[in-house]
């Protein structure tokens, strides 16, 4: 099983080295927020030391934050941004620089087009504001309660100014990349961008901006907001359901071969517990009848010169060959497919009891049911069951001396009774109580033990006995 399961787990890996999306970059840092600043002049860290880069550094950074403005630019004076530090030195920043009046980036290389003060530079805006002339601007001030994110890219040039790519509100909808963004809201720059701080600020009029959802990455692609089905959570957790619910079925698919195999071999057992049985009742019974009957035959050989004798062996040889019949048509009951049900005991019984009773003095009344449930009936239960019954009616011819016996058969709510009841002379409290020695009465009592049954024989002399057999059968 371990074998099958390894083998259904390798290929659920390699499904998911199919369908999952591309690997995505390294998150070095975020910060879900919210976050408010309001007047806070400098700002503070918020960083921690989990990422920096120096002049000497190569390689690229992606930085994303999400804003919304409290203060509104068309009323009031500000400042705010999203910025790197050196220590205390400033560097690159993104927000809304005094002069600029619009979403730019501070503190850079370079000065915009219509920017007043050195290293302000407005971004290229997919809602550009326009002059009542109806000339439009590439940008757009920032307004209270418009939300926008900003997504940045450094590359980090060892001994020069970094080079540094923004996006206002970029397409972050599954299969997008940066280089699938529109050129016109595109701005690209250059700027010193070493840092080991995050610092978020306001100053001004207003009541500050509110940032979340803040990131640094390597890859632009971390920023690409996915469908539930293809993040990987959900591919782990689709693929562990899977293994489970696979690792489950071989279980119980296990677990039923491994009963079938169970009750293939107690199947095995009881056949040759049958077998064992069927060849002792031979034993017992036919091959004791047949050695009768072989010595009887030699008996009437030698005594044919005497008629009477003869008369005498005849009758015995006849009486055993009676006895062979019914032995071997109660082994021939016993061991045909057939007749392991309820309704088969049943009848057997009533059967049997005619035979034993035939022309003989005891009279035997039947109370039998009229309707028997189907239920099936273990070969060796049915045949310990009968045993019972014929040990008890048996009993009755050679010891009870009455004038009538009565077998009664009641089946009810999932129980069977049998009760062989005679007016004979009755047995003795402690006879009922020697198992062992007295009427096969130990026979009797293992045979109902064996089947889970439960036996009781009562009587007192002159008065008869009574034998009841009880057994709740198996739901």
């Amino acid at each position: 099983m371990n074998s099958r399961l390894n083998r259904v787990a390798t290929f659920f890996v390699l499904l998911l080295s199919v369908t999952a999306p591309p690997a995505r970059a390294t998150v070095l840092w975020s910060m879900p927020g919210p976050v408010t600043v309001h007047e806070n002049g400098q700002g503070t860290d918020i960083l921690g030391g989990a990422v920096k880069r120096t002049k000497k550094d190569g390689d690229a950074l992606y930085f994303k934050f999400h804003v919304n403005p409290l203060s509104d630019v068309s009323q009031e004076e500000y400042f705010a941004g999203f910025q790197l530090f050196e220590g205390d030195t400033e560097r690159l920043g993104m927000g809304n620089s005094f002069q600029a009046w619009a979403y730019s980036a501070f503190n850079t290389e370079e000065t915009g087009e219509n920017n007043k003060v050195f290293g302000d530079l407005d971004l290229h805006s997919a809602n550009p504001e326009s002059y009542e002339t109806g000339k439009f601007l590439a940008y757009e001030l920032p307004r209270r309660g418009i939300e926008r994110t900003i997504v940045f890219k450094v590359q980090f040039v060892p001994g020069s100014d970094d080079l540094v790519t923004a996006w206002i509100d970029p397409d972050l909808t599954p299969g997008m990349t940066e280089d699938n963004q529109l050129t016109l809201l595109t701005t690209q720059f250059r700027a010193k961008a070493s840092f080991n701080q995050i610092r978020l600020r306001h100053h001004g009029l207003g009541a500050g901006w509110t940032f979340s959802d803040m990131a640094i990455t390597t890859s632009f692609e971390d920023f690409i907001v996915r469908p539930f089905w293809q993040q990987m959570w959900f591919l782990l957790l689709t693929a562990t359901t899977l293994l489970m619910g696979v690792g489950t079925t071989v279980r119980v698919v296990e677990k039923r071969k491994f009963q079938r195999q169970l009750e293939r071999a107690e199947q095995a057992h009881a056949l040759e517990r049958e077998r064992g049985r069927i060849a002792m009742d031979l034993h017992d019974e036919l091959g004791s009848s047949l050695t009768q009957i072989s010595l009887l035959g030699g008996l009437l050989r030698a005594e044919k010169e005497n008629p009477a004798l003869v008369e005498v062996h005849a009758g015995k040889l006849a009486e055993a060959a009676d006895h062979s019949v019914r032995a071997l048509e109660e082994i021939v009951w016993a061991v045909r497919p057939g007749s392991d049900t309820l309704q088969s005991l049943v009848d057997y019984i009533a059967h049997f009891a005619n035979e034993l009773f035939v022309g003989h003095t005891i009279r035997c009344r039947q109370d039998l049911p009229p309707n028997v449930p189907e239920r099936a009936l273990p070969p060796d239960m049915r045949h310990n069951i009968f045993l019972i019954v014929k040990e008890a009616l048996t009993n009755v011819v050679k010891h009870a001396g009455g004038s009538v016996v009565q077998l009664q058969v009641q089946v009810d709510d999932g129980k069977l009774k049998i009760v062989i009841a005679d007016d004979g002379k009755g047995v003795s409290a402690s006879a009922t109580a020697a198992t062992g020695e007295h009427n096969g009465l130990g026979n009797m009592q293992r045979r109902a033990a064996a089947v889970g049954g439960k036996l009781e024989v009562t009587g007192t002399p002159g008065h008869g006995t009574r034998v009841e057999f009880l057994l709740n059968f198996p739901s």
